[in-house]
């Protein structure tokens, strides 16, 4: 494995993003989430962490090819006072170029415990079929 390729396999923490437009946080302060991707013969999953996110405060939009997660994030922390914190708030964004395999009027989301699982079916046209011989 090349330099290059150990590089973009490292696990990196919270990235900030510039981010214009849109409610900002308290912070005013954008992160890039984490993802997983898998794909099988019927469709690619993404999985985006997002923590603090709710389904009221998730955004995804899909025009012109892109796919883009917005997630606002609400900072007030009620009746606690916050001793301790290991990551910082603030709002995610992430933008996916979806090829023409994708079929995005089926594309389905959940959000479940700050994770975000998307599953993107492949259109009919590029899925694997058996050619049966005459």
């Amino acid at each position: 494995m090349t330099e290059k390729e150990k590089k973009e396999l490292e696990v990196s923490n919270k990235q900030e993003v510039e981010k214009t437009g849109g409610e900002l946080t308290r912070e005013g302060v954008w992160f890039v989430p984490s993802v997983d991707i898998v794909e099988n013969q019927e469709a690619i999953t993404l999985y985006a962490d997002l923590p603090g996110a709710t389904r009221e405060n998730v955004d995804i939009d899909v025009r012109e090819g892109v796919l883009t997660l917005t997630a606002t994030i609400d900072p007030e922390e009620k009746n606690r006072e916050v001793v301790y914190r290991e990551y910082d708030i603030g709002g995610y964004s992430r933008r996916f170029t979806l090829s023409e395999r994708i079929d995005p009027d089926k594309i389905n989301a959940q959000l479940d415990n700050g994770v975000l699982t998307l599953v993107l079916p492949k259109a009919e046209a590029h899925k694997p079929r058996k050619v049966e011989i005459k």
